[in-house]
């Protein structure tokens, strides 16, 4: 499918007039963005983005409990604990939400240290409470030493496992319902490996202890919506991956997210070529034609609203993604590389497919900043905020109407 960039000026003046306004309240406005270069007679001229804001959920109801969030603190060596340390001082952010924070509570102290906040009042608990008394903060320390070692900036088996049993713990308290979602801090896939867990990462280890056969990665920042087909998959292996049903099921997924979660009652999402330019009629591959394109008819068979096979290189810069509710990139690095360009600092990674809710920031673990207290909590900050909003809306969905 060929980009027409030279879009009629009502046509983009409207576009524009949409970006201007920013996200609205519902759950379909997409956020707009682009990418632009400022042409000066510099060569070195850098590129300026127009980065997506987040779309805050409702407000709590008055007299509403608070969702109850599992909060894992990831590797220890890493800017996790630190991160939701900065996000829990935010005073906005805690009447939404009951924190229960999952890992080591010695870790945690050591990066409030760093932080300078020696005013932290932690209770060590052995199951979720209840309530959490305000300017408290609730850890379910699941430590096997109760000083495991931090070291800042290093790949580590004992932070590998240490990180895990955390996300091991949350999956277990979301499935027996004492708590209504759970975000994840970051891991290292190398630490992970050496502390004895054979995962690519997250995701799939959800999915295994959920029994879920379609996890899929959705990177989420207001109404920009990034699916994908292959996640974790080295490059030579993503051509085979890429088959018919592949494509299919992440679509089934994604569509029946953004309409649970995300409250779109008709969902618009654009699938992505594998090849340049979508492949340029068969120039430069067969995919597009022989499998994207036959699932894209296979998936208006059954009722959804799809576009496709699109070129991924043009995609946010003509700002298509402001005509969708989500894109459904072939591969990993095509859809979060322009995602992390624009929304890196307060992108989240949300995986759909799940019976439970997980959400955690877009970013890694940041070892070469570990312990120096620089670290951007944005992201982490609204992983809290978009669970809470999902949470309250499946809890919605499920209660039975008065």
């Amino acid at each position: 499918m060929a980009i027409n960039v030279l879009a009629d000026g009502r046509r983009m003046a409207r576009r524009r007039q949409d970006r201007d306004r920013g996200p609205t309240r519902s759950g379909s406005a997409s956020v707009r963005c682009c990418l632009q270069r400022v042409l000066t007679n510099r060569p070195d001229a850098p590129m300026h983005i127009q980065r997506p804001t987040f779309q805050r959920p409702e407000p709590p109801a008055p007299n509403g409990a608070p969702t109850r969030l599992a909060i894992t603190l990831g590797d220890p060596n890493g800017i996790g604990p630190e991160v939701v340390l900065k996000s829990l001082h935010d005073p906005s952010l805690m009447p939404s939400m009951t924190p229960v924070l999952i890992g080591s509570a010695h870790v945690l102290r050591v990066h409030a240290d760093v932080l300078g906040f020696s005013d932290l009042d932690i209770h060590i608990v052995d199951e979720v409470p209840e309530e959490v008394p305000h300017g408290d903060v609730a850890v379910l320390d699941v430590a096997e030493d109760p000083e495991p070692p931090v070291m800042f900036g290093s790949i580590t088996a004992e932070g590998g496992r240490l990180a895990m049993r955390a996300v091991e713990r949350a999956v277990e308290a979301c499935q027996a319902g004492t708590v209504d979602a759970m975000v994840t801090a970051p891991i290292s896939k190398d630490a992970v490996r050496q502390g004895g867990y054979d995962v690519p990462g997250h995701t799939e280890f959800l999915a295994d202890k959920t029994n879920s056969p379609q996890p899929t990665m959705m990177m989420v920042a207001g109404g920009l919506r990034v699916g994908l087909v292959t996640s974790h998959t080295a490059l030579s292996e993503v051509p085979s991956a890429v088959t018919e049903e592949a494509i299919l099921e992440k679509l089934r997924v994604i569509d029946a997210s953004l309409r649970d979660d995300f409250a779109i009652e008709q969902p618009k999402i654009a699938v992505f070529g594998l090849n340049p330019h979508a492949g340029e009629a068969g120039a430069f591959g067969q995919e597009e034609e022989e499998v994207i394109a036959p699932a894209l008819r296979a998936a208006r068979q059954e009722g959804f609203r799809v576009e496709g096979p699109m070129a991924a290189d043009g995609f946010f810069g003509t700002q298509l993604d402001a005509d969708h509710d989500a894109a459904l990139a072939m591969y990993h690095d095509q859809g979060l590389v322009p995602f992390k360009a624009l929304a890196f600092d307060h992108g989240v990674n949300y995986t759909a497919g799940l019976p439970i809710v997980r959400t955690s920031p877009d970013h890694g673990t940041a070892y070469g900043i570990a312990g120096k207290g620089m670290a951007l909590p944005g992201s982490m900050r609204n992983a809290m905020e978009l669970a809470v909003a999902i949470a309250r809306h499946r809890h919605q969905q499920a209660t039975p109407a008065t």
